[in-house]
């Protein structure tokens, strides 16, 4: 089928790739006991697969679960990883069958078979995590194993369905390791991906070995890595500094970043597009103060964008407009259209129709430490409080308790980055705007359902780029989310380290195995 493609544009460093293919790892000699620090400010929320649904969980599940498929690096296809091969029973896109690869071992030396892949699917829908990726699974009906084969049954026609066994929601468990009813809750994790877990600290570190056993789409060995984690961008940005990592990415202070020098011998410096958004999510819900379509609107009227990126992210963002990022099938200007230019006199006509009190009183809620995201608090606030229209109390969360707090529906609004999970439009749909969607906002049109489903029909996934932009407009309308601005990718490197660049792409896989020392 015809697949979209991300622009995954290398502005500062472009080296070219390396093809991958089913072959088992072999690590070289050279250089193979040196390892690579990594240092993000993204955090691991569990290690369990069935509830972990964040960029920071995921990363890491890539290099050590295996999923049947995976996407090779800029690549828009999903490719066969644990599987040996996959595809649709029939026309009817309601049957989706897969075999494994023979000799798959997980670290008990146990072999992997189909009812392994069948109890991974069916205790991520069981288990039903408010944090986990189970909205992802909407479509899927019921598993069936026998052998080396698995069947998956759908609830309704889902071209999508291979991109979502691809991502961290496919991520293959040992049946024997973690619980069908319940989170595993240690420090182990038991996948058979390109690399061990040796240890794991929470919210400081991971240490990484290649694995010897992995047999699978990813061709080239790795290097020992060490994942450091830090509390905020500052402390990232110092750890660079002092030369305690040999990566940085995801994120530096954007001051930073805007002033990154290419020509630096001492480092090298990846910079491109990316299909990470970060968005406004308004609470709909009857007991919100933001319940009222109007309120939403009349806040979409107030929001400066181009300001926002500017001033902020130092132009390292751009403003965004739609739902669907630049650069994605089906990607509009639907907020633009509607809400040219921040305006105090439209905003409040809008809230005197209502016939709410003003200001507008709401708790605006964000996870602190991420990013410039107390900066940007500050300059929404400010925003949206211009002409006495709204009046908005800041509530900084650590970021687990943040998660915890939107998917329980104490917020009004929240501001939270979103990291594509697989390169196809329907990441943005049903997740962030679908009833039921993991961000919760209570919001449910049957309009907005329709379309997600129906463009899930299409084999060739440019047919969909109606729906998608008749969605946008629907979203634009009802305002349950404002679109704020997209990424861009920057990874910074130490001299004597290499493929950076492949480390991220908006396939939602995190390749550290494509890091290696010159």
């Amino acid at each position: 089928m015809r697949s979209v493609r991300i622009r995954i544009l290398a502005t500062l460093l472009v080296l070219a790739a390396v093809g991958v293919g089913g072959w088992q790892l072999m690590p070289s000699q050279e250089d193979t006991g040196r390892t690579i620090k990594v240092g993000t400010t993204d955090v691991v929320t569990s290690l369990d697969p069935a509830g972990a649904y964040d960029a920071g969980s995921w990363a890491l599940f890539s290099n050590v679960f295996q999923s049947l498929l995976t996407f090779e690096s800029g690549g828009a296809t999903p490719v066969p990883d644990a599987a040996e091969s996959c595809g649709f029973v029939g026309s009817g896109l309601k049957t989706y069958r897969c075999r494994l690869r023979q000799d798959l071992k997980f670290p008990s030396g146990r072999a992997m078979t189909a009812e392994d892949v069948k109890y991974s699917f069916d205790r991520v829908k069981k288990i039903k995590s408010d944090v986990g990726p189970v909205s992802l699974l909407d479509t899927l009906k019921s598993v069936t194993a026998q052998g080396l084969t698995v069947t998956f049954h759908l609830s309704s026609p889902d071209a999508t369905f291979p991109f979502k066994v691809a991502t961290g929601a496919g991520s293959i468990v040992d049946r024997n390791k973690y619980p069908a009813d319940g989170l595993r809750t240690d420090n182990g994790v038991d996948g058979t991906g390109p690399y061990e877990l040796t240890s794991y600290t929470k919210d400081k570190n991971v240490t990484l070995e290649p694995s010897s056993r992995y047999k699978g789409a990813v061709k080239d060995s790795g290097r020992p890595v060490e994942l450091l984690y830090y509390k905020d961008a500052d402390k990232l940005d110092e750890a660079w500094k002092a030369r305690q990592i040999e990566v940085a990415t995801r994120q530096l202070p954007p001051e930073v970043l805007a002033r990154l020098n290419p020509s630096d011998p001492s480092m090298r410096v990846s910079e491109a597009d990316s299909s990470e958004v970060r968005n406004l999510y308004l609470n709909t819900r009857s007991s919100s103060p933001l319940h009222d379509t109007k309120v939403r609107q009349a806040m979409a009227w107030m929001i400066d964008r181009e300001r926002l990126a500017a001033t902020v992210y130092e132009g390292t963002v751009d403003p965004l407009y739609s739902l669907i990022p630049a650069g994605i099938t089906g990607h509009t200007t639907a907020f633009f259209d509607a809400y040219a230019k921040q305006s105090t006199a439209k905003a409040k006509a809008l809230l005197t129709e209502a016939g709410v009190t003003l200001p507008v009183q709401f708790t605006y809620g964000y996870a602190t430490g991420r990013g410039a995201a107390d900066k940007e608090a500050a300059e929404l606030k400010k925003q949206l409080e211009a002409g006495g229209l709204f009046k908005v109390t800041l509530k900084p969360y650590e970021w687990t308790a943040f998660q915890k707090a939107w998917a329980t529906g104490k917020l009004d609004a929240y501001a939270v980055g979103w990291v594509a999970d697989f390169p196809d439009p329907d990441t943005y749909g049903g997740p962030l705007v679908g009833t039921d969607g993991t961000m919760n906002t209570g919001y449910s049109s049957a309009e907005v359902d329709k379309l997600i489903q129906a463009s899930q029909q299409y084999a060739d996934r440019a047919d969909a780029a109606e729906d998608f932009r008749s969605m946008q407009d629907a979203v634009a309308r009802d305002v349950p989310v404002i679109p704020l601005w997209q990424a861009k990718e920057y990874v910074v490197s130490s001299e004597d380290v290499g493929g950076g660049q492949y480390l991220s792409d908006g396939t939602g896989v995190f390749r550290l195995w494509r890091l290696n020392w010159i």
